[in-house]
């Protein structure tokens, strides 16, 4: 409810302030001229059209942020622990209209507000926000809401921020710490000492944090502030990698009983391998971070071709190698070995998949009815 209502209020006021949604679009258009140099040349077109079809620009914008983050978004392993915890479909159903509006809002009006400070700067800097923010992108949206908001909107939206942080990371460290404390120490492991689990958990979630603090400091100082923000570059990150390695397995567990173990491990590993393979040697952002594609073969990226000492994109007609991000190549690979391999390997007998489906239970313990069914799941 924190959440919404902030998001909601800082919508509503910046159209108030800037003269109403038509004003303000128009405004933010006739700002086209002020972009970037360099944005343009990488295929920026104004705050109010789309980047260049096939420009740098436009794959990092449609494959990183649109599909990395709006297709990752559904695997998220903390989603799958709130999904665990639902008591019936009943509980899904309720949340399906309300979970579509909650993320409308989240990301809509983030886009749209980040987009419309650019007016705001301009009309009190005279810079863009980027320019005015001294090209680190993390300020501007704290930047904009001092200088344009009033001050009890900065307490409510920070609020915000905490309530959403507080929301995501809980299950994310959950997720975490049940992962060493029961798939690795438990179950590869072998270690079923009473109480062993529970402090390996404990143990997990300690890691886990003290890792994310770590990364939040050292991602920010390996790429840098030009332009792109880390935050988001990293979000889409995660998120790319978890659509590549779990989605799959996650459709096939939930909607089909033909996928088999060894599909669904199968299909994982080949995602998660090839998300981590593209990283490091062929989309650009990252593989020039890490260095290793410029060590073996001289370039920042497999994408990348010398001409005259200078690297050059190698393009396949509007695809730009170097900038296709690591879901669009990792999730259909994942998908199609998960499919290939089920096929080949043995399948799970009837009975035990009408016990996983809920059909071999009683009426009343089915998944429409109450949590046995879940928990048989």
């Amino acid at each position: 409810t924190i959440m919404l209502a902030g998001m909601v209020v800082l919508l509503v006021m910046t159209y108030g302030r800037l003269g109403g949604v038509t004003a303000a679009h128009q405004q933010l258009t006739d700002l086209g001229e002020l972009v970037p140099a360099s944005l343009q040349t990488a295929g920026h077109q104004g705050w109010t059209s789309m980047p260049a079809f096939g420009s740098s620009l436009w794959w990092t914008l449609m494959s990183t942020i649109v599909l990395g983050v709006g297709i990752g978004v559904l695997a998220q392993p903390q989603l799958a622990v709130r999904y665990m915890t639902v008591k019936s479909r009943r509980e899904l159903n309720r949340a399906i209209p309300i979970g579509g509006v909650f993320i409308l809002m989240m990301t809509g009006v983030a886009f749209v507000v980040g987009a419309l400070a650019n007016v705001h700067f301009v009309q009190t800097t005279g810079d863009i926000a980027l320019i005015a923010a001294g090209k680190d992108v993390e300020k501007i949206i704290p930047m904009y809401i001092k200088g344009a908001m009033p001050e009890w909107f900065g307490v409510l939206f920070m609020l915000t921020l905490l309530a959403a942080a507080m929301s995501t990371l809980s299950s994310q460290f959950h997720a975490m710490g049940t992962s060493l404390g029961r798939d690795i120490y438990e179950q590869a492991l072998g270690k079923k000492g009473k109480g062993a689990g529970v402090n390996a958990t404990r143990i997990g979630v300690l890691v886990g944090i003290l890792l994310s603090v770590y990364l939040g400091y050292w991602l920010e100082v390996k790429f840098g502030k030009t332009g792109i923000a880390i935050v988001a570059r990293g979000t889409s990150l995660f998120f790319g990698l978890c659509a590549s390695a779990f989605l799959p397995m996650y459709i096939g567990a939930l909607w089909s009983r033909g996928i088999t173990r060894a599909g669904a491990i199968s299909g994982m590993l080949t995602g998660a391998f090839a998300s981590a393979f593209w990283m490091l040697f062929v989309h650009q952002a990252e593989s020039k971070v890490f260095l290793i594609c410029q060590k073996l073969f001289g370039v920042s990226s497999l994408g990348m071709k010398l001409v005259d000492s200078a690297e050059v994109p190698i393009k396949f007609g509007p695809i730009l190698w170097a900038f296709v991000d690591p879901v669009i190549i990792g999730l259909p690979l994942a998908a199609i070995v998960t499919l290939l391999v089920s096929q080949w390997t043995r399948q799970f007998s009837t009975e035990h998949l009408d016990f996983c489906f809920g059909k071999g239970l009683p009426s009343s313990a089915r998944l429409n009815g109450d949590q046995s069914a879940q928990e048989a799941k």
